[in-house]
């Protein structure tokens, strides 16, 4: 430590609050595990409301697991008081962070059921939802920018993406919601997966899981993310969801890199598709495949006799459906239409309800 002039100690397994207490008394800087430098990057990078609050579940959790070995250290005399208490009894201490908890799971509670209306508000506009995915650092923020062609915070550090951010794009004729969401990590600590469980919500409610991995490292590292990638999914709970890997990056390497990587890759990454998303290269060539994974597209026509209501009913075809023709006849208007099939039956109730003809083509 001496001859670094190292200022902190880290260490990539988990410490008892007494081996930490021990290594810093031993060394004389602070000690932590992988757990915390975890939380402290993830702290540094919160921008939401809703990130510090699901930072701060993680943090006391953690402090709930080690409250008994706390509470002995200060008993010991061996740390001072921690979080303003006088007592340092384990009930008293435990309760304390139990009740922070319970607070903290409240105001968190109130912000999910906010994104829950955001998420029904979007799907009444009957598009299809993708999902950004991958490890950390992989460029998803800067493929949403590039599909999008917005910019949310792009950084080369860890962590950029903590909330989540959702877009609506179109290509191929066809409008998706594209959605940005925190980055994947090797071993994935479980209380930071439940802390931040509203936030992955919005990859388990997609239709199309978009994995970004970065094709510029080596071949064997490339391999190890996109299997951590394909666990983290599964312990989420979306696992059946459909997967385009998308190899990014390849501007930092040659043709024949890219050509060999891939070729290594396609049986271990769902639907591989080589791009650069900082040049906008084979953007195209991802944009067809995510057209064609998602085509299960219900092909119809209905026809609509004139009322006070019909133009509304076509201006939300126009606005929710790709509408490829429309005839207006002298008391009716034809519109044939392609649209998702649960949003396609919602065309249809709507137009039984105004005495309308509804049929699949």
């Amino acid at each position: 430590m001496k001859e670094t002039e190292a200022n902190r100690l880290i260490f990539d397994n988990p410490l008892k609050a007494v081996q930490s207490y021990n290594l810093a008394k031993a060394t004389g800087i602070e000690a932590i595990d992988r757990f915390q430098l975890i939380l402290e990057i993830f702290a540094r990078r919160a921008m939401t409301t809703e990130a510090k609050l699901q930072i701060q579940l993680a943090r006391l959790g953690y402090e709930l697991a080690h409250a008994k070995e706390k509470v002995k250290l200060a008993k010991m005399g061996e740390q001072p008081g921690f979080m303003g208490l006088g007592a340092y009894e384990v009930d008293v201490y435990y309760e304390a962070v139990k009740r922070q908890v319970h607070s903290v799971r409240g105001k968190l509670k109130k912000i999910r059921g906010k994104r829950l209306l955001h998420r029904e508000r979007r799907a009444e506009l009957g598009f299809s939802s993708i999902s950004l995915a991958g490890y950390t650092n992989a460029g998803k923020s800067s493929l949403f920018n590039a599909l999008t062609e917005e910019e949310v915070p792009v950084d080369v550090t860890l962590f950029t993406t903590l909330s989540t951010t959702t877009r609506l794009v179109g290509f191929s004729k066809k409008k998706f919601l594209l959605t940005d969401t925190v980055g994947f990590i090797d071993r994935l600590p479980l209380t930071l997966i439940e802390a931040f469980h509203s936030t992955l919500e919005e990859t388990i409610c997609s239709d199309l899981i978009l994995l970004v991995v970065d094709a510029s490292e080596p071949s064997d590292l490339i391999e190890h993310k996109i299997s951590i990638c394909l666990e983290t999914i599964e312990r989420i709970g979306a696992s059946g969801i459909p997967i385009i890997t998308a190899l990014n990056k390849i501007d930092l390497i040659s043709e024949a890199e890219v050509q060999q990587k891939f070729e290594r890759l396609k049986e271990k990454a769902p639907n591989p598709v080589p791009i650069s998303a900082l040049y906008r290269t084979n953007l195209d060539s991802l944009k067809i495949q995510i057209t064609n994974t998602l085509k299960n597209y219900v092909h119809a026509s209905v026809t609509i006799p004139l009322t006070s209501e019909t133009m509304s009913l076509i201006s939300w075809l126009f606005k929710s459906t790709d509408v490829q023709t429309i005839d207006y006849g002298g008391k009716s208007i034809r519109v044939i239409f392609e649209a998702i099939p649960w949003f396609a039956e919602k065309v249809k109730n709507r137009v039984e309800r105004l005495d309308g003809k509804f049929e699949k083509t």
